[in-house]
């Protein structure tokens, strides 16, 4: 975790890949963040998660670290992101990242967990995630979707038509970013609609 900030600093300098006027605050707001979701669930040993619009590997990095028993997939639809997780991948010598420049849709496999983080509504990303998750459950928590979303979700749930848990991540860290911060995790195992 530690080798995270000089890796990202360095290619942020190259390619903009976090936000620059975030990238002071990479260790809060972007891998903090995506450890967010190792409070909600602590994946097993050979389990297979994908990571829709990793971007510059967020949430699926920070998660690949804390879970090296655990597959990790990070997609992406651009091509120069897509480079860069997997230069951050090699430089940690992380052997359960695989990567794909692609788009979602396109993504081939079975995973018991899709994740995201701010990349498209959650009625989208249901439909992207069809037929990616595995029936056979092998956590407490069922398969689906564990998303990373901020503000006001109230229309966006309604609208996916899905049954839903939402936890605020401020109830995990103290800090004001994470203030209107949360997971939202949509149990995708049986088709609806």
């Amino acid at each position: 975790m530690e080798r995270l900030y000089p890796l990202y600093h360095s290619w942020n300098e190259k390619i903009n890949v976090v936000s620059r006027k975030d990238v002071d605050q990479l260790y809060v707001r972007h891998v903090l963040h995506s450890l967010a979701i190792a409070k909600f669930i602590q994946f097993s040993a050979g389990s297979q998660v994908l990571d829709i619009g990793t971007g510059g590997g967020f949430p699926g990095v920070p998660l690949a670290i804390l879970f090296p028993e655990t597959q990790f997939h990070l997609v992406d639809s651009i091509h120069k992101k897509v480079k860069v997780v997997e230069a951050v991948s090699r430089a940690l010598e992380l052997k359960n990242i695989s990567t794909a420049h692609q788009r979602a849709e396109k993504v081939n496999g079975q995973f018991d967990f899709v994740v995201s983080r701010a990349v498209a509504r959650t009625k989208q990303l249901a439909s992207w995630s069809q037929g990616k998750i595995k029936n056979q459950k092998s956590h407490q928590l069922s398969n689906g979707l564990i998303l990373l979303k901020g503000g006001d979700l109230t229309e966006e749930l309604q609208e996916c038509g899905r049954p839903y848990i939402v936890k605020k991540i401020g109830d995990y860290f103290e800090n004001d970013f994470f203030e209107t911060k949360k997971i939202v995790h949509i149990p995708m195992t049986k088709k609806i609609g």
